[in-house]
């Protein structure tokens, strides 16, 4: 099969096949066709000479609010994307089960970025979260209906991945831990696996932590205090090293209140990275302090993470949570996504959810992105 579109020279980094190297990417029939140097191009093929660019598998956001319109915190999908270097935006619990179908005709049909989902246990998702109205919906118990949930999971597998609940003072209030519960016997109905929220106790850090099971995601997993997976003492609690031990998944999920430079420097110390970076991204903190997927990444680039690691947190390992081999690998067969960025150096001002502020040398910047096997809204 003649390739539709080449990536000439570009340095491919692929954490999936252990990749760091100035080669080709071809594209044909909306995946990956073949990498290799000198790949041939046929009449019809289009070229692209990406040598003074870094190319990666297409960027996969593994906690994004993208229902714009139909939630006060949604965000416009491919105008995040096209900017951001994401090819593959997981939506985490703007829509339940009572307006998933909304979610799905109006947004995520139309959508030229691939958007799946972790549908919310709560009826309606997250639907009160704004400047002027905060409203925990996971405190409301009668909103929460297993079966309905079930149902609506079941019946769109194709784009739902998980199951999404908030827990914590803000979200469950009164009502603790018992959502949480509730979302799991969903997720284990329907054999999906689930993404927990935690903010302010109650309840703890460790009593979220004992309930989730393996695969299972635990998001804002580097918060700041309270809530904090790190010990006063700059230690990581005994709970998360036990819960990581089993198999649970934990996510940055940066957001407007839920990262924190302190935490993240300590479990870094502590050689506990995160398996997933993710940016929370909506209409709250897309003007700062997370502003987007590759900011986010830029900051555990500036803390010492490796560049490969930390776009292996950012494309095989989200696509490992997501249960979708396909997705974030440049290996023949895969999806025909690829994102390409440069690495700035310089003086960056960042900034946590606390407001401190962190002075790197690099920054992270995104190119343009390859959907499907086309060149897609080049910056």
């Amino acid at each position: 099969m003649p390739f539709d579109l080449i990536l000439r020279g570009g340095r491919v980094i692929d954490p999936s096949q252990k990749l760091d190297a100035v080669t080709d990417v071809a594209f044909a029939g909306g995946k990956v066709a073949a990498v290799g140097g000198a790949l041939k191009a046929d009449p019809g093929t289009e070229v692209r000479d990406v040598s003074q660019l870094i190319v990666t598998p297409g960027l996969i956001d593994l906690h994004t609010h993208v229902y714009w319109g139909g939630t006060s915190l949604g965000i416009d999908a491919e105008e995040f994307c096209r900017l951001s270097g994401v090819t593959t935006a997981v939506d985490t619990g703007s829509a339940g089960p009572g307006n998933f179908a909304g979610f799905r005709k109006h947004v995520i049909e139309p959508s030229e970025v691939r958007i799946l989902a972790y549908l919310h246990v709560s009826h309606a998702g997250i639907f009160g979260f704004s400047h002027r109205i905060m409203v925990g919906e996971s405190e409301e118990l009668r909103l929460m209906n297993p079966i309905e949930a079930a149902k609506v999971a079941d019946a769109n597998r194709d784009v739902i991945v998980g199951i999404k609940v908030r827990v914590g003072l803000h979200s469950s209030g009164t009502s603790g831990v018992v959502p949480l519960d509730i979302a799991l016997e969903v997720a284990n109905e329907v054999g999906m696996p689930l993404m927990a929220h935690i903010d302010h106790p109650p309840p703890s850090y460790e009593e979220v932590l004992a309930r989730l099971r393996p695969g299972d995601v635990l998001t804002h997993a580097f918060r700041p205090f309270p809530n904090t997976p790190a010990t006063a003492q700059g230690t990581v609690k005994k709970a998360v090293l036990d819960a990581r031990e089993r198999g649970v998944l934990f996510d940055i999920g940066h957001g407007k209140g839920s990262f924190a430079f302190k935490t993240a420097r300590a479990m870094l110390a502590n050689g506990f990275y995160p398996d997933t970076i993710s940016s929370d991204i909506h209409q709250l903190c897309i003007d700062g302090p997370a502003f987007d997927q590759v900011t986010t990444m830029s900051k555990f680039l500036c803390m010492g993470m490796e560049l490969s690691d930390v776009i292996a947190a950012s494309t095989v390992n989200a696509a490992m949570a997501l249960r979708r081999p396909e997705l974030g690998s440049l290996k023949p067969g895969c999806v025909g996504d690829a994102t390409l960025v440069t690495v700035k150096q310089g003086q960056f001002d960042y900034e946590d959810v606390v407001g401190e502020h962190l002075i790197g040398d690099r920054k992270i910047v995104s190119e343009g992105v390859v959907i499907g096997g086309r060149w897609w809204h080049p910056n």
